[in-house]
């Protein structure tokens, strides 16, 4: 089972920042286009943000001008940036690989392979 893994969560006051951290397994050479979800109790998890191949970004209105989704240069890493947080951004935040690679001379292969969550929790 391929399980990305999230960090960089964790409490913080409105009006500050966090930055996530999505890290590729091993078993995965790069990640080729990604997204970050968020779930709350009892509600359904909700899109965020999305990075292409291409490096094309797409973010939820809810987060827009506030999150920047980014990548590292080797693919291996994916970024959430967030600012300016408010107690609504409170949520579990998972990072999906959409399309990877397993090595160097692969095809770009489409998954579905998700992180374990990391709790960011916006208060004061």
């Amino acid at each position: 089972q391929v399980q990305l893994v999230e960090s960089g969560g964790g409490l913080v006051q409105p009006g500050g920042s966090l930055r996530l951290s999505c890290a590729a397994p091993p078993s995965i050479f790069s990640i080729n286009a990604a997204a970050w979800y968020r779930q709350t109790p009892g509600k359904q998890r909700e899109l965020v943000a999305t990075i292409t191949n291409e490096d094309s970004t797409t973010y939820a209105d809810s987060v827009k001008g506030r999150f920047t989704i980014s990548r590292d240069r080797a693919k291996r890493k994916v970024y959430l940036q967030m600012n300016s947080l408010k107690p609504e951004d409170t949520a579990v935040y998972f990072c999906k690989a959409d399309k990877v690679k397993y090595d160097p001379f692969d095809s770009v292969r489409d998954v579905g392979y998700w992180g374990k969550g990391t709790q960011v929790t916006v208060s004061s």
